[in-house]
């Protein structure tokens, strides 16, 4: 049988064929996708020969066999798996309290499936696997250690980085991070050359006349609630965003996927442009801080919540420093929201929308960040927080169609 363990073209492991790393062991109470024994998945050639091996300790042909068979079954047999694929399967031997294994169990792990029944082995056990670390492998390809690296990075238990470890392919890339930060940068450069400046561009005549950024006048316009996030200030505004986007963002979209990682980014944008539009109703919005910091936020709680169990290299030091980051733009934010704006009554743009951002950030993406692999519509917690954010959009929704006339708001003229 030959080894499962990732194999390198050009740079860039191929799926598979036959992964089952380690899985995840996350809180008790919390609900992974569940894999019935009803749920028969194709089995690969390979496990043909495990099938008429387990057959053999299953005299009564019911598809189970003890705990105990199952060890002798892995250690006679057990040096032709991949090693993290031998060590899930010895965790669920060790771990399981009904004392019998499943044989679609043993083919769900083998298809790099994580179980219900695995799930519950882990929790009922010790949750942690007897092997060494990841961090302590050898003879790693480039590709290969950026992923350890990654997992490192974003994930606080052993189980999950060696399970995204073995699982992770390139396919797809982080495409949505990389996507809107050349977007931000060829728009940030445009206007650069149509304005001929690059440090405080909103300092030009002609910097608001541009059909993305918000403002108050124009709030009808739904998309620049969105598109304002492709307007920067000026370089210095833009190269802190687009750092603190890559650093942060990629990693998590490698680890998360571009859906959830597009979710938080979308949601911060949206609540910040909405939450200027409700405290601070006549100023403008630009800049990706919106996004960008609910990325971040989500990020720093979710490892202070796993600090025990994060083993990312000087991580106090590296939170300081995202800390003393988000600090100095935000600072220079709220130094140019006071700032006597260049061409009145137009004030600066504001900067309420970075705590838009962080308050997604804590809130809906610790959630989305928190529990690796499982599905976000099987999260109670995760549905809480999207109905209150909901809750939020509608009313500020209405507060834009009723208040500011209500209120007799002096809204400063359309650029």
């Amino acid at each position: 049988m030959e080894e499962s363990s990732p194999r390198m073209t050009g740079g860039t492991r191929e799926a598979p064929v036959n992964i089952s790393p380690a899985v995840a062991a996350h809180a008790e109470g919390e609900e992974i996708e569940v894999l019935e024994s009803t749920d028969v998945l194709p089995v690969a050639p390979e496990e043909v020969q495990w099938k008429s091996l387990f057959d053999k300790y299953d005299a009564e042909n019911s598809g189970f066999i003890s705990t105990e068979q199952f060890r002798d079954l892995l250690a006679t047999h057990g040096s032709e798996l991949d090693p993290h694929k031998l060590e899930v399967l010895l965790a669920l031997a060790d771990g399981n309290a009904d004392g019998k294994i499943c044989y679609q169990d043993f083919v769900n792990l083998m298809s790099n499936k994580r179980s219900n029944s695995f799930r519950r082995a882990i929790l009922q056990g010790s949750r942690q696997l007897k092997g060494c670390s990841l961090r302590d492998e050898v003879g790693l390809g480039l590709s290969q250690r950026l992923v350890r690296h990654v997992a490192y990075e974003t994930l606080p238990r052993e189980v999950d980085r060696k399970w995204y470890f073995d699982s992770y392919t390139y396919c797809p890339p982080p495409w949505f991070i990389l996507a809107i930060t050349i977007a931000e940068v060829a728009v940030f450069m445009y206007y650069g050359i149509q304005l001929d400046r690059l440090v405080l561009q909103v300092s030009s005549p002609s910097f608001l006349k541009s059909p993305l950024p918000y403002h108050p006048q124009l709030r009808s316009q739904a998309w620049r609630y969105f598109s304002y996030v492709f307007m920067h200030t000026g370089i210095e505004h833009l190269s802190l965003n687009m750092a603190m986007q890559l650093l942060v963002g990629v990693p998590l979209e490698m680890v998360h996927g571009a859906l959830r990682i597009g979710l938080i980014y979308v949601c911060g944008v949206l609540a910040g442009s909405l939450a200027v539009s409700v405290t601070d109703m006549t100023a403008p919005v630009v800049g990706s801080s919106g996004g960008v910091y609910a990325l971040v936020s989500a990020h720093l709680a979710n490892v202070v919540m796993n600090w025990s169990g994060m083993k990312c290299q000087f991580k106090l030091f590296r939170m300081a420093m995202a800390l003393v980051c988000m600090s100095v733009e935000f600072g220079r934010a709220v130094w140019l929201r006071f700032y006597p704006p260049a061409f009145p009554p137009c004030p600066n743009p504001s900067f309420v929308a970075h705590l838009g951002g962080v308050l997604v950030g804590l809130t809906l993406g610790v959630v989305v960040l928190q529990n690796y692999e499982q599905r976000l519509q099987e999260q109670s917690l995760f549905w809480i927080f999207f109905c209150v954010y909901t809750l939020f959009v509608l009313c500020a929704v209405f507060w834009n169609v009723f208040a500011y006339s209500l209120l007799d708001v002096r809204i400063p003229p359309a650029p």
